[in-house]
């Protein structure tokens, strides 16, 4: 048993349980072994959780990182769609992912900040858009995993309208992206000149 296995075993329990009944003991009675061994590989829970959290993330951390060439808004809205599309491929990967700090991500963040500025935009505006778009991308998986725990609504009225999550996560991240665009707009390149990155 190694730490990779014992995380690749916590996400497959938390795609079985959800999050709220993962735990040591259950982690370790489905690896066959004591649970102070857990110990060996993760001192508390929350650390457990954090490698969890970051081993979920893989399909998003590991996406083609922007090309100079590329059309930064195109890029901006296929970057927060693939982060909703990792977040939802697990039960409560949004939950498994809020309040977490992404540190093994730090080089690939500053890339794509860099990418935005030498793209036009204010380096102030791109920072506060990816934060926006990040935080606005979990509350949406949020309610949208709240969603499908609910047995099919069956507590609301008959003509209670049927969110569609996707059409819905698409028009917010189109404001965010069209409020970005003003700022750019607005701030003109004199403001990406003074850019440190």
């Amino acid at each position: 048993m190694n730490r990779e296995t014992v995380v690749t075993e916590a996400l497959d329990l938390l795609n079985d349980v959800g999050l709220e009944a993962v735990s040591t003991r259950r982690l370790a009675k489905r690896l066959g072994v004591e649970q102070p061994s857990l110990y060996y590989h993760f001192r508390t829970k929350k650390d457990l959780l954090a490698a969890m959290a970051e081993a979920a993330m893989a399909p998003h951390a590991n996406a083609p990182l922007p090309s100079p060439e590329d059309d930064w808004r195109a890029w901006f809205l296929e970057n927060f769609r693939s982060f909703r599309r990792t977040l939802l491929m697990r039960r409560d990967g949004a939950r498994l992912h809020a309040g977490t700090t992404p540190t093994g991500d730090l080089d690939r963040i500053r890339r794509k900040m860099a990418f935005l500025v030498s793209s036009g935009v204010p380096e102030r505006e791109a920072q506060m858009a990816m934060l926006a778009a990040g935080r606005y991308t979990v509350g949406c998986v949020l309610e949208e995993q709240a969603d499908t725990d609910s047995p099919d609504g069956e507590d609301l009225p008959d003509d209670f309208p049927v969110l569609d999550h996707e059409a819905a996560f698409e028009a917010g991240l189109a404001l965010i992206l069209s409020g970005l665009e003003q700022h750019t707009a607005a701030f003109g390149p004199a403001s990406v000149a003074s850019s440190p990155i």
